[in-house]
């Protein structure tokens, strides 16, 4: 290989190890790729990397601006409670587990072939959370077989997530080719059929009996909560059995800190004024831990919140992948200032944090249990920081009484798209704009809905797998699969399928797709066989990510709310991967011949 072929490699493999080892955000590093990409073409001229306007013509792709449109019309959906409506009725009459599973999986598999996935799955999350409560079983039996089904529903259309959108509209701009809004379905649906049918009837005995981020019964060594006593209250010089600590129910007090000391929490142990001290347990009974007078949150952030402490409320949030706090302690972030709201306790999977609440360096799925007013809820849905996953009593719905139209206008969109009536673009953006003057939605909010680093990385792998392409890398290792699979298309297939499958395991399942499909196509191309089985096994393999939390967004928004450890995502979606890597090998030679 030529050099320029060297160095688009070697970025693509930089971009897959430096994603997996998270040495940033997906975004930056996918930008600092190409940066490096046009710099080198700039300095020498090489005509075997791709030039300025064609590394960056990405960022202006057809798919890419349909993502972003698309994300404004779910805003409409998720401001009106529209997905609520179209499968709250159905969940609500479930009498049991199994009951639950199939009134869940079916529709929200099928919802997900026409929305993104994401906010189906966070708009679906308080309402499994109280079928839970209502049916007395863990929210970890139901969580992760959401994220799931929302995942191969999603695979069974063109819209149904932004891989197989970008995906389809870079395979017809760059190589010619066209897929269908359907053909997709032809595996996705079987596929689909085969895991929902596989997670309902083995679920419960591959998926452990995981408790709630925030739960009474939880062990109480994985959750950390702090408070601060009161210099002038009444627990200053009392030991901590004195003062009612050592009796509470699911707490106990794992640690004093006064000043830069670290003091056992000894039955004895004499409190002071200003002791932060650090409890473990769970996070529910600090509603009982507030009653205790002298108590304050940390740092006395309780009181300086702007709203009187009898409008306040717990209000339990999963920090999401957009937040601006990220990597940044809660102290460093002034999450009061920003938000005005205190933080009570973190949760981080299923193991404790050491120290102060204020010196958590926050990251991508950390619970938060926040004390703050209810319009919190508004605010931070609208700044799109966090996945919120507890409802406050009252209706949280801002615009329920639009919930019908929203719905039919994504209806309609839907339909006009799959009847290729009009482009899926250009329905998108008649859906987008009739969604704010409808009022289902503001234009602010549907501002705040768009998920800038999603189009960032997509736009970036676009201009990385064009390099791939330009320097002839992609031929070198689609010849190399090609020797490796004796020449064959079908095990050819398969090996793609495979790597592409590992690929988004390790970073984004968008940025995988688009540097696999320049392989497969150049697999395909020295083969002489058709492009289109190898454009479907990209699709289809880049979506079924269900091997680590860290795959899929929605894999990691049910992480830590579900109780759930990397274990449990490996023992649960082996056999599912299998099923649709499976599936697809059978059927994608059948409908799509070579």
């Amino acid at each position: 290989m030529i050099w320029e072929a060297w160095l688009s490699l070697s970025i693509a493999l930089g971009l897959l190890v430096s994603v997996a080892a998270r040495l940033a955000s997906t975004d930056v590093l996918a930008l600092a790729g190409l940066a490096i990409l046009i710099v080198v073409q700039n300095l020498t001229g090489s005509t075997h990397l791709p030039e300025t306007s064609t590394a960056v013509a990405g960022f202006g792709n057809e798919g890419l601006i349909t993502i972003a449109l698309l994300f404004a019309v779910v805003a409409g959906l998720e401001a009106t409670g529209a997905t609520k409506l179209a499968t709250g009725w159905l969940l609500d009459r479930a009498q049991s587990e199994t009951g639950a599973k199939l009134r869940i999986l079916i529709p929200v598999a099928s919802v997900s072939g026409f929305l993104n996935n994401t906010p189906v799955v966070a708009a679906l999350m308080p309402v499994i959370d109280d079928c839970c409560k209502r049916l007395r079983i863990s929210p970890g039996r139901l969580l992760l077989p959401l994220s799931y089904a929302a995942i191969l529903g999603g695979m069974c259309t063109v819209m149904g997530t932004s891989t197989n959108l970008i995906v389809c509209k870079e395979y017809a701009a760059a190589y010619g080719g066209e897929i269908s809004f359907f053909q997709p379905a032809l595996i996705g649906v079987p596929a689909t059929i085969l895991g929902l049918a596989y997670m309902i009837l083995l679920s419960g005995k591959l998926l452990p009996d995981r408790r709630a981020a925030v739960s009474a019964t939880d062990d109480p060594k994985k959750y950390t909560v702090e408070v601060q006593v009161d210099g002038a209250g009444p627990l200053v010089g009392k030991t901590i059995e004195a003062a009612g600590l050592r009796n509470l129910p699911g707490l106990y007090v794992a640690e004093i800190q006064r000043g830069d000391q670290v003091i056992p929490a000894k039955p004895d142990a004499v409190l002071q004024g200003e002791d932060a001290l650090i409890l473990v347990g769970a996070l529910d009974s600090v509603v009982d831990l507030r009653k205790i007078r002298g108590l304050l949150t940390p740092d006395d952030q309780g009181r300086k919140l702007e709203e009187p402490a009898w409008r306040r409320t717990l209000i339990e949030a999963v920090v999401s992948s957009r937040c601006a706090l990220l990597g940044k302690t809660i102290r460093e972030g002034r999450f009061r200032s920003n938000y005005n709201a205190a933080v009570v306790a973190v949760a981080r999977g299923n193991r404790r944090l050491e120290g102060k609440i204020g010196d958590v360096r926050l990251e991508n799925g950390d619970v938060l249990l926040l004390e703050a007013s209810p319009s919190f809820m508004h605010r931070a849905k609208e700044l799109r920081d966090f996945y919120l996953v507890s409802q406050v009593s009252g209706d949280t719905v801002r615009r329920h009484e639009r919930a019908w139209i929203a719905l039919t206008i994504m209806a309609a969109m839907t339909l006009v798209a799959a009847l290729n009536i009009t482009s899926i673009l250009a329905a998108s953006m008649v859906a987008a704009i009739a969604m704010v003057a409808l009022r289902c939605c503001t234009a602010n909010e549907a501002r705040r809905s768009i998920h800038w680093r999603i189009l960032i990385v997509i736009g970036a792998t676009i201009g990385i797998g064009n390099a791939m392409e330009t320097s002839q890398a992609a031929d070198a290792i689609a010849t190399g699969m090609i020797n490796l699979a004796g020449n064959q298309p079908f095990w050819t297939l398969a090996i793609t399928y495979l790597a592409t499958a590992i690929c988004t395991e390790l970073i984004t399942n968008t940025a995988a797709a688009l540097i696999m499909l320049t392989i497969a196509m150049g697999a395909a191309e020295a083969l002489g066989v058709s492009q289109a089985p190898f454009v479907i096994a990209v699709m289809i393999a880049a979506s079924a990510s269900f091997l680590t939390p860290f795959g899929y967004q929605t894999n990691l928004m049910v992480y830590t709310v579900g109780g759930y450890r990397v274990s449990d995502y490996l023992r649960f979606g082996l056999p599912l991967t299998l099923i649709v890597f499976s599936t697809a090998m059978v059927l994608i030679p059948v409908f799509f011949p070579f």
